[in-house]
């Protein structure tokens, strides 16, 4: 009897984890996370906040998230070639960011490099579209999907997970950019 509940607990168990394993199998192999907001300024007041890496502190949503966190900074102040890397909490993490397109002021590339709580490697795109004197603010990362991160995306929704973040900072850009000089 108690070998018959073993084998049974197990059977449910490996279908369990091949359940997990066919729907890991079918999900894609890059994933993309895309929030926009419209802010009442011109583009070139809000690059600035977008391509000078210390002034993220006014409207990025994971400085908030662990104000002790370690920063430093190299390369130019702004543009091409500036680099940020971080080490903090569980809420941050540690990585580092790099400038890598600098097109003042439509749009800016980033090569975005985690290494915890996991590793991985992203593009980040901010694009800027003048429309009127409003300007529409495009903010997009996009990665590749190792095995190992789509059964982790059979579980957990990277654009649910990131997306609210981007919502809070586009919406604190969108406060600051707007603020009276």
């Amino acid at each position: 009897m108690l070998k018959t509940v073993l084998l049974s607990l197990l059977a449910i168990i490996v279908l369990g984890i091949v359940v997990v394993l066919a729907l890991a199998a079918r999900k894609p192999d890059s994933f993309q996370v895309t929030r926009t907001t419209t802010i009442n300024a011109p583009p070139e007041r809000i690059y600035p906040l977008i391509a000078d890496f210390k002034a993220w502190s006014a409207w990025s949503p994971w400085e908030k998230k662990d104000p002790a966190m370690k920063r430093s900074f190299g390369g130019p102040e702004t543009g091409a070639g500036a680099t940020y890397a971080w080490a903090g909490d569980k809420n941050v993490g540690e990585g580092s960011m790099r400038i890598v397109e600098a097109k003042a002021p439509e749009r800016l590339s980033l090569k975005l490099d985690f290494l915890k709580p996991f590793e991985a490697h992203n593009d980040v795109v901010f694009s800027l579209a003048p429309q009127g004197s409003a300007t529409t603010v495009t903010w997009t990362m996009t990665g590749p999907t190792p095995f190992v991160a789509k059964i982790m995306h059979v579980f957990f929704d990277m654009d649910r997970m990131v997306g609210g973040d981007f919502e809070t900072g586009l919406a604190a850009l969108k406060a600051a950019a707007e603020r009276p000089a």
